[in-house]
């Protein structure tokens, strides 16, 4: 099935059924302690998380680091194993599947590090970074190969001359252009980008950016871009989901939830937000105390302890459901307030 065929219905309008659906997805790690290292409690990375993704849209996820975003992506793409909850990717259990399910699964998702550096093997050229997958999750011929190694490295902004070189070769931005040529390369539907752009200089970051915009437009690829840089996530995302402490915190489209954001961290993390004009930090939202650790987060909200519109006992007791905003099917929020 062909990338416009798969995406758009008999009208030309894209499909509303979600690519990705993620029903109360868990990943908790254990932690041993004890002569005998046996697990004395769990660090609850991920704690219930549910959310879709649209078919040929980006949903930024952002958080503050430790908030479990890095391992929300590394368990929907089964690098990690979910603990509990599932991942359906296109009808299909990722958590569940098979090695040989999991090796089609995997041909249609794919997914970008956050250093370039270290997601390439120093030992490899580029050539064969790239081709890589192609031989271990398709069955095409070593022509077929080449001419999609040709395509992509042009579209990502390389040339034909690179492909002899080893990655230490290359700049940073370079280096992000061969990882996100290797995500490509088997031509997926879903790509989980993980902080692509913060090991890079400012300067390299709208290339970076860009080029996955055009790559998202000229593939009808959807995206789950991960990232604590909120000018960056506006800048690319359809909608954006804000997480805290493992749990979804408020989802929304972008400019919604930057216009009229409802759940009190959401606030506070885009009243942090730079701005260039005099007394424009003045309402800045300063949130007091440390985030508390996953190893034992605390009852009710887990945002409670910090949160400026506390409302009583029941942010204490009474973990809020995820749910619409003034009826809105499209923003959600967990937060008693509302």
């Amino acid at each position: 099935m062909s990338t416009q065929e798969r995406t758009t219905d008999t009208d030309g309008e894209r499909p509303d059924d979600p690519i990705v659906r993620v029903h109360e997805l868990e990943k908790h790690f254990p932690i041993k302690g004890g002569i005998l290292q046996r697990t004395v409690g769990h660090v609850r990375a991920v704690d219930g998380v549910s959310f879709d993704i649209q078919t040929g849209e980006t949903l930024g996820l952002v958080g503050e680091s430790g908030c479990g975003k890095s391992t929300l992506g590394r368990t929907m793409a089964r690098l990690e194993e979910a603990t509990s909850g599932s991942v359906e990717f296109d009808g299909r259990d990722v958590t569940t599947a098979s090695k040989r399910e999991l090796k089609a699964i995997r041909r249609n998702v794919q997914m970008i590090f956050q250093d370039p550096a270290s997601s390439l093997n120093p030992r490899m050229t580029v050539s064969q970074i790239i081709t890589e997958p192609m031989r271990s999750l398709t069955d095409w011929s070593k022509s077929k190969r080449e001419d999609r190694l040709y395509q992509l490295i042009e579209e990502v902004g390389l040339s034909k001359a690179h492909l002899s070189r080893a990655p230490h070769e290359f700049s940073g931005g370079q280096q992000q252009r061969v990882a996100i040529a290797r995500a490509l390369s088997v031509n997926p539907q879903f790509v989980i980008a993980d902080e692509p752009t913060s090991a890079l200089d400012v300067s390299v970051q709208a290339d970076i950016l860009n080029l996955l915009k055009d790559l998202q437009d000229e593939y009808d690829l959807t995206y789950l871009f991960i990232s604590h840089d909120l000018s960056v996530v506006r800048h690319i995302s359809d909608r954006v989901m804000v997480m805290y402490l493992g749990e979804v915190a408020e989802i929304a489209p972008t400019e919604r939830l930057f216009d009229a954001p409802k759940h009190p961290y959401t606030r506070a993390l885009l009243s942090s937000i730079p701005r260039a004009s005099a007394g424009a930090m003045d309402d800045r939202i300063v949130l007091e105390g440390t985030v508390p650790s996953p190893e034992d987060p605390p009852d009710g909200c887990r945002f409670h302890p910090r949160c400026q519109e506390y409302i009583g006992e029941v942010c204490e007791r009474t973990d809020p459901e995820v749910e619409p905003v003034d009826g809105r099917a499209d923003h959600v929020c967990a937060c008693h307030h509302y």
